[in-house]
C-alpha cells in the first residue's frame, strides 16, 4: 500500500515552510554559536600565551623596538630589528602594544583592551618577554618611557579626547617607580612653576616625559595652561615642574643630555602642524627642521646627530613607517623602518 501525504494547503504548506526555515536558523545558530566559542576560546588562549610564553629573547647586539603595523597576524605586535640592519628581517614577540618603549633588559607595553567594557593596561616585560608588572591605565595610550637605569616608567593617555590637535582633550601622566610595592605619581600633583610663579588653574595639562641621562631624579616633559604651552624641567623628589622654554611638546632628550628635540606647533592649535625642532639646553638656541610633513609624535635619537619618528601612511589607515632625520638643519628625512610605529634605540 502506498501512502500518500495529505493535501495541506496554502497555509499548510507556509506552516511547513517556516518550520523548515526555523529547524535552518536553528542549526545555524548552533554553529554560530559554537564558532563564537572557538574564536573566543582561541583569543583567550592566544592572550595567555602572549603573557606566559612570550617571544625570543631581546637581541643581545644594538637593535631598535617599535610597534610593527605590517599587514599579517604579526600587526600591532612589539618587535626589534638590528640597529645595523634597520631594514632586515624583524622578530615579533607575539604581545600586542598600542606603544612601546624599551631598553636592554625591559620594555613597557600600553595596550587597549577591547571587549564589553573597553580597558586600558600597562604592562612590564623582561628580555625575554615574561611579563613582570601590569596597571591599568585611565585611558588611551598615547606616549612612554622607560629611564636608563630601568628604575622608572613614565606614561601619557588621553583621559578625553584622542588627540594633540584641538583643545578638546585632557591628558593624565604618571611615573611609575619599578620597585616592590611602589605606586604611580600623577604629574598633575607636582607644583608647576612659570616664571617663579606657581601656576594654580584647573587646566592644567601634562604630557610627553623624556628621561634626563644620568639623573634618575630629573625629567623634561611638556606643561600647557590657559592657551600656553611649556617645556618644563621635573623634579621627582621635590614634585616640581619648572618651565624653561615656550611651545615645545613632547620633548626627547639626546643620549648627551645637552639637547632636546620636540615637535613645533607652527599653524593654529585647531588645526595645527608640527615641526620638529632642537633647543640647545646650554645657548637656548632652537633650529627648526626641515620635514615638511606634520610629525604628530615624540621623537627618539638615533644618535646625538640623527632623530627618529613616527609618520602615518595617507593611503593605508593603520599603517606608519618610521623617519629619519639629521639634526642639520639641511638634513632631509629618509625612510628609515617601513611598516613600523613607536621606536626605540637600545645599545
Amino acid at each position: 500500500m502506498i501512502l500518500r501525504a495529505r493535501p495541506t494547503g496554502d497555509k499548510g504548506r507556509w506552516a511547513v515552510m517556516l518550520l523548515v526555515a526555523a529547524m535552518a536558523l536553528a542549526g545555524a545558530g548552533f554553529f554560530a554559536f559554537q564558532a563564537v566559542q572557538r574564536f573566543q576560546e582561541s583569543q583567550a588562549a592566544a592572550s595567555e600565551s602572549d603573557v606566559s610564553a612570550g617571544g625570543s629573547p631581546l637581541p643581545a647586539e644594538p637593535f631598535v623596538l617599535f610597534r610593527n603595523t605590517a599587514s599579517g597576524q604579526a600587526y600591532g605586535q612589539a618587535a626589534t630589528v638590528s640597529l645595523s640592519d634597520p631594514a632586515g628581517a624583524r622578530a615579533v614577540s607575539g604581545v600586542d602594544c598600542d606603544r612601546t618603549y624599551g631598553t636592554r633588559n625591559a620594555v613597557i607595553c600600553l595596550r587597549t583592551q577591547r571587549g564589553l567594557v573597553t580597558r586600558f593596561e600597562a604592562s612590564l616585560y623582561d628580555r625575554n618577554w615574561q611579563q613582570q608588572r601590569s596597571w591599568a591605565l585611565r585611558g588611551i595610550p598615547s606616549r612612554a618611557r622607560i629611564d636608563s637605569t630601568g628604575n622608572s616608567v613614565a606614561t601619557t593617555v588621553f583621559v578625553t579626547g584622542h588627540s594633540y590637535a584641538g583643545a578638546g582633550f585632557s591628558t593624565e601622566t604618571s611615573i611609575t617607580p619599578l620597585g616592590a610595592g611602589s605606586e604611580s605619581g600623577s604629574l598633575e600633583e607636582f607644583a608647576l612653576v612659570v616664571n617663579g610663579e606657581k601656576v594654580m588653574a584647573n587646566d592644567r595639562n601634562i604630557w610627553g616625559v623624556t628621561f634626563v641621562p644620568g639623573q634618575p631624579d630629573a625629567f623634561y616633559a611638556t606643561a600647557a595652561s590657559s592657551g600656553r604651552i611649556w617645556l618644563v624641567k621635573g623634579s621627582v623628589s621635590e614634585r616640581t615642574l619648572t618651565a624653561v622654554y615656550d611651545g615645545a611638546e613632547c620633548p626627547s632628550i639626546s643620549p648627551d643630555g645637552t639637547r632636546v628635540a620636540y615637535k613645533k606647533n607652527a599653524a593654529g592649535p585647531l588645526d595645527p602642524h608640527w615641526n620638529i625642532a632642537v633647543l640647545d639646553l646650554a645657548s637656548g638656541r632652537e633650529t627648526v627642521l626641515r620635514e615638511t610633513a606634520s610629525v604628530d609624535d615624540q621623537v627618539e635619537w638615533l644618535d646625538n646627530a640623527t632623530l627618529l619618528y613616527g609618520l602615518p601612511r595617507s593611503d593605508e589607515a593603520g599603517d606608519s613607517d618610521i623617519w629619519q632625520i639629521g639634526v642639520d638643519p639641511a638634513a632631509n628625512p629618509v625612510l628609515f623602518i617601513e611598516h613600523a610605529w613607536s621606536p626605540s634605540v637600545v645599545r
